[in-house]
């Protein structure tokens, strides 16, 4: 079954998806059915095709996605087995046309549900789309080394997050340059933190959720992995200049005002 006319385009994608998958899983990022990936697709679904298919209700109306297809990790699957078949692990869903519900399109015979954090997802999409930024990826992951930061008492928001974040090397601000959004603790798959973590998007490149994961966006699947693993790095370096015994300097007002003009000529705004 032909699902869409640009197939070779999502093929790309659906690889790009199996390829990080495998990053993710090989850096211990995704414990058991940990994190999840949503992709918007450059296609929609034929009509013929959405008449037979399973339509759920949203908590939310989307219109800005309204008639968009997206590429879900499934619920409960796990990313090293996504990393080997990502359409039998993950479902393509498509908004209906008031942004109101979903048409469900399963990959196998073996019902797969979209993933719980979809709320989220879906926000930040409709976020995307409102303010016309061209993001068309969503990723969720437990970044081990970020999370262990968060557990530490003196990181409870954005600024002294940031702070050690862009102060650990180079690369931090010149391709994260918006920084790290910071959510203190919520219940996951809510509402309350897809609203909480919408909102901290609109100021900033990535989105760190407390003693939980970090969230980023992207305009490719390889792009969005990539913020997150120079995020992690940062964390990383911090830590094992602590476990050596002494508190990293980090890099100063200046020298961070210095790499910020990079930022243009990496075209990373």
């Amino acid at each position: 079954m032909k699902l869409f006319e640009k197939q070779h385009e999502i093929n790309k994608i659906l690889e790009d998806v199996k390829e990080v998958a495998g990053f993710l899983w090989q850096r211990g990022w995704v414990e058991k059915n940990a994190g999840n990936i949503s992709v918007r697709l450059p296609d929609s679904i034929d009509k013929k095709i959405l008449s037979g298919c399973k339509e759920i209700k949203t908590d939310f109306v989307a219109p800005g996605l309204s008639g968009q297809s997206f590429y879900v990790t499934g619920t409960g699957k796990r990313m090293r087995d996504i990393a080997k078949e990502p359409l039998e692990n993950g479902v393509i869903i498509q908004v209906n046309h008031e942004g109101s519900a979903l048409y469900l399109v399963n990959s196998s015979e073996d019902s797969v549900e979209p993933s719980s954090e979809l709320p989220t997802h879906l926000g930040i999409h409709q976020m995307i789309a409102e303010r016309g930024t061209g993001e068309i990826v969503v990723m969720h992951t437990h970044a081990t080394e970020v999370i262990a930061l968060t557990q530490w008492r003196e990181i409870k928001d954005s600024e002294s997050l940031n702070h050690i974040l862009w102060g650990m090397h180079t690369e931090s601000i010149v391709f994260v340059p918006k920084g790290v959004g910071f959510v203190p603790y919520i219940l996951p798959g809510t509402q309350t933190i897809a609203e909480a973590t919408i909102e901290s998007f609109r100021k900033h490149d990535l989105v760190v959720w407390e003693k939980h994961g970090i969230f980023a966006i992207g305009k490719s699947v390889n792009d969005t992995f990539d913020a997150i693993d120079i995020v992690a790095k940062s964390a990383k370096i911090w830590f094992q200049c602590k476990s050596a015994g002494f508190t990293p300097e980090g890099l100063n007002e200046d020298q961070l005002g210095e790499l910020r003009k990079l930022v243009k000529k990496f075209n990373t705004l």
